[in-house]
């Protein structure tokens, strides 16, 4: 994480649905963007293995920035 590059597109993920409940491997890939309570908003670079993640929980996440 040393700096980033101007090139590097970013998005916004924000979680609006709680994870209480839900699939383990949906609770890891909301861990896994960083997101931790309802309302909390995080940037993450726009990669496929973030895109992978967000596709996977897109019922419990909003997305800003595409």
């Amino acid at each position: 994480m040393s700096g980033k590059k101007g090139s590097e597109k970013m998005l916004r993920v924000t979680l609006v649905k709680s994870t209480a409940g839900r699939l383990k491997k949906h609770q890891a890939c909301v861990a896994g963007l960083g997101l931790r309570r309802i309302g909390h908003t995080v940037e993450v670079e726009d990669t496929p293995s973030v895109r992978g993640m967000i596709d996977r929980v897109n019922y419990l996440v909003r997305i800003d920035g595409e």
